[in-house]
């Protein structure tokens, strides 16, 4: 598997206004529907996901595991608007490692919407689900996502989980298309968590991790969230 870490950097009143004008802001806390539309109209169905955007000197960035060439070419031929306030001017792609070792050590950092499914297909906040099927015992928020977010790195024996901090929460709404309508799917306005974990992992399988790493952690990766942020552990 080959992945690459692009990045771009948006122009934030730019962004702001074209979501406004394409009707993509109203009704969500973040951008992150827009940049979704914003990629797909660059690179189409190679759009890169998981992605993550910081609003500031880091920008977009994002896994890939298509094509560099292809994708530098994308950028050549965007429409001048997206083109603009991408700011795909400074566009930037580098191989990433994709090779990794049983038992190394990682720092990380995870924007993720710790959700999960219920029974009749329905996402649910993950704290709210656990409280559901435990209504007596006194559960904490906290706990509650690291032992989601354990299970989540655990899939394809990818990663085990060594610590992670809750560094941020909110209840945050966010654009997604709703059900089809006259032929056309409407969009809809979705609540949900919104956590930001760092801490430290050990990769388990090696091809595992790698997929993890292509494929992002949780749901909603297309539009922001789930990109695994990578750093070395911390000195004992």
């Amino acid at each position: 598997m080959n992945l690459s870490l692009l990045q771009c950097h948006p122009d934030s009143p730019r962004l702001a206004a074209w979501a406004t004008r394409v009707g993509l802001a109203t009704g969500g806390d973040d951008l992150g529907y827009a940049l979704h539309a914003l990629l797909f109209a660059v690179f189409g169905d190679a759009a890169p996901k998981p992605f993550r955007y910081f609003g500031d000197a880091r920008g977009l960035l994002a896994y890939t595991t298509q094509d560099t060439d292809a994708l530098k070419l994308a950028v050549q031929v965007a429409a001048p608007d997206v083109y603009a306030v991408l700011g795909l001017e400074r566009f930037a792609i580098r191989r990433f490692p994709d090779q990794w070792l049983s038992g190394q050590r990682l720092g990380f950092e995870l924007r993720v919407r710790p959700v999960v499914r219920t029974s009749q297909g329905r996402e649910r906040d993950a704290f709210l689900a656990a409280i559901d099927k435990q209504p007596d015992n006194e559960l904490s928020r906290e706990a509650v996502y690291v032992d989601w977010l354990r299970n989540e790195l655990k899939r394809q024996d990818a990663a085990v989980l060594e610590y992670a901090n809750l560094d941020a929460f909110r209840l945050s709404g966010s654009l997604r298309k709703g059900a089809a309508t006259s032929g056309k799917r409407s969009i809809a306005r979705v609540a949900g968590p919104d956590v930001l974990f760092t801490g430290e992992l050990n990769v388990d399988d090696p091809v595992g991790f790698a997929a993890l790493l292509s494929r992002g952690v949780g749901r909603h990766r297309a539009f922001g969230y789930g990109m695994l942020l990578l750093k070395p552990s911390a000195p004992c």
